[in-house]
């Protein structure tokens, strides 16, 4: 087809290099370039704002190892449970850096009650930000019956904690977007969004501007979409794709 692509995840859990692995085992020939995760992102976002202090993480090792690639501090990303009695381990065993100036909220299979009560903290002193890569409500699972909470789920209660408002970095959010037609010049009218969720990657293309394309081999199926076109409501209209496939490789027949 001649056309370039990338691929643009809310997945903070892995770096640019695991995403460029997964692809070639897949079968796409992706570069480090073409890969847009949020996990990289936050800290290309820090970076522009020539942040030299030291960040809170909640979430995994894609996103320290992202900051690690731009030489941005970081603490947090380690299992961190109550193991005494709450008012002993707050006199006792709390301990807060005082240089950290930035609270980033991903997916964090071990996110605990002592790592909320140390994001609030922080997020106290109204000058650290406060950084989400994104807000889903869910981690999508293909063929089980176990609903894996998702991002805003534990960023939800950050939120609620800290009583603050974050910086969401990934989709719907224009920033990747953006990034992408910064650093490599895309013609907005000549691109496509192909994605498997609506709430995400559709409502992502249709906040850009661009063509969506929805799959339904992932999150949305056929009998969901259908009621979202049948819905009255103005943000459900947000959500609807420009065309529709059963499955990517329907597209394998424009490609000669």
């Amino acid at each position: 087809m001649g056309k370039r692509v990338f691929y643009v995840t809310n997945n903070s859990m892995d770096t640019r290099k695991y995403y460029v692995k997964k692809c070639k085992s897949l079968g796409f020939d992706a570069t480090m370039e073409e890969i847009y995760c949020t996990s990289n992102a936050v800290a290309g976002y820090l970076q522009k704002l020539n942040f030299n202090r030291t960040v809170y993480v909640i979430g995994c090792k894609g996103i320290t190892e992202e900051l690690d690639a731009v030489g941005i501090k970081h603490l947090g990303v380690a299992p961190d449970f109550l193991q005494t009695d709450l008012m002993d381990y707050i006199e006792n065993h709390t301990y807060l850096s005082s240089d950290v100036g930035a609270v980033i909220v991903g997916l964090d299979p071990y996110f605990s009650y002592i790592k909320l009560m140390k994001a609030t903290s922080y997020l106290n002193d109204p000058s650290c930000l406060f950084i989400a890569t994104n807000t889903d409500d869910r981690y999508p699972l293909s063929d089980s019956s176990i609903i894996v909470p998702g991002t805003g789920a534990v960023l939800k209660s950050v939120e609620v904690a800290s009583r603050r408002e974050p910086i969401v970095i990934g989709k719907p959010n224009k920033g990747m977007f953006e990034a992408i037609v910064h650093q490599h010049g895309l013609d907005p009218a000549r691109t496509v969004m192909i994605g498997d969720r609506l709430d995400t990657d559709i409502l992502f293309g249709n906040i850009c501007g661009i063509k969506t394309l929805l799959v339904l081999t992932g999150v949305t199926s056929l009998a969901d979409l259908k009621t979202f076109q049948e819905s009255k409501l103005e943000e459900d209209k947000k959500l609807l794709p420009s065309f529709y496939v059963e499955k990517l490789g329907d597209l394998s027949q424009f490609m000669d």
